[in-house]
């Protein structure tokens, strides 16, 4: 079945398509990516995404973006089949992840009860519409129903492409928000590890962004943090956050990092090439601390750490990250022939594809969810 999967994450940098054949079914399915594209946002889409974003705003925002999205949706994937000449009918489902605006895994007392909750916008009904093609949208609240955060939800497809039976890998993505999926060799996907370690890009992008008066979208390759001086007593500070001490499972998102955290680090006074050489660190701190303290003891032999992500491209985030972790060969997802940008993209393409065939896709393990239940919704 050719799939194509639609993801705009957390760094709200832009969308991400990839279309892919997939064959087989369940453990036993074979992926064969066939074309990815990343298509940035304009700026004025990305500057009312953040408007909308955890932030105080109006329902007419909010309603006018849920449409806006798949429009663009239906374009960039239009793009992608168009550049990779690939007539865009003969792909039969899209699986998109619509783009997070509010997502508070754990509940929150609500008018009277504990109610856990989360927002994606991008109507499935028009970008079905505009591209042709039955649509799988809205994946997260299914999880959160059956008692689960509704993240990670990319462990699944992690467990698909990357476990072992002699090896131990643990999959790290750095987007907006960083997370991993440990995977001990031979394990069953229950004994599966996954969970959202803390910021990825995000808080750099939006320093890079503030300090360049939005020149800037982020730091190409880690040079200015390369430039900068890493204050350990800041990174010591920030790594108390007893977010980074709590168990699995945990989600993440701008809710945390967004605005409210960006505004703690400019009142910190650092110099700006020092901020970002701080906060940069933060991200592969994180990571490491995470395997450190619950997935390490798990883990016996060799273990390799799969990179993927727009982090991937950080020379400072990846060189820290390994230096972090002496026992382990630190690798990118493209050395197994999954582009680090296409990842998160080529995922929902999956879970569509197992929602399509009623097949449940999250793991409880991962999300803390009751049971496995088939995500998202259908619009033909």
């Amino acid at each position: 079945m050719r799939v194509a999967g639609v993801m705009s994450g957390t760094s709200l940098d832009g969308i991400d398509v990839a279309i892919v054949d997939i064959t087989g079914a369940g453990w036993r399915q074979k992926i064969e990516v066939l074309a990815h594209r990343t298509t940035p946002y304009p700026k004025a889409v990305r500057k009312a995404l953040l408007g909308v974003s955890n932030t105080q705003t109006h329902t007419a925002a909010i309603a006018r973006l849920h449409f806006l999205l798949p429009e663009l949706y239906a374009e960039a994937f239009q793009a992608t089949a168009k550049e990779a000449g690939i007539r865009a009918r003969s792909v039969e489902l899209i699986g998109c992840h619509g783009q997070t605006i509010f997502h508070e895994g754990s509940p929150a007392r609500v008018l009277g009860r504990r109610i856990a909750s989360t927002l994606q916008i991008g109507d499935g009904s028009v970008l079905a519409e505009r591209a042709g093609i039955p649509v799988i949208s809205d994946f997260r609240p299914r999880d959160m129903a059956a008692g689960g955060r509704g993240a990670p939800l990319v462990p699944y497809v992690d467990y698909l492409l990357f476990r072992h039976h002699k090896i131990n890998r643990i999959a790290v993505n750095i987007g907006g928000i960083a997370n991993l999926t440990a995977i001990p060799a031979g394990a069953p996907p229950e004994q599966v590890i996954a969970f959202d370690t803390g910021p990825g890009n995000m808080a750099v992008d939006e320093i890079v962004s503030h300090s360049s008066n939005g020149r800037r979208r982020f730091d190409r390759g880690g040079r200015l943090a390369a430039a900068g001086k890493l204050n350990r007593r800041m990174l010591g500070l920030l790594l108390r956050d007893p977010f980074y001490s709590a168990p699995p499972p945990k989600s993440a998102g701008r809710e945390q990092y967004g605005a409210e955290f960006l505004e703690r680090l400019l009142r910190s006074g650092l110099p700006m090439t020092d901020l970002i050489a701080t906060v940069t660190a933060l991200t592969p701190a994180s990571i490491a601390g995470g395997i450190d303290r619950f997935v390490a003891a798990r883990l016996r032999g060799p273990c390799e750490v799969v990179v993927s992500g727009g982090g991937a491209h950080n020379r400072q985030m990846m060189n820290q990250l390994s230096a972090l972790l002496p026992h382990a060969a630190v690798l990118r997802s493209s050395d197994f022939g999954i582009d680090v940008d296409a990842k998160e993209a080529i995922a929902f393409a999956v879970l569509a594809h197992e929602s399509w065939h009623r097949r449940p896709a999250n793991l409880p393990s991962a999300t803390g969810a009751r049971r496995r239940v088939v995500l998202g919704k259908l619009s033909v």
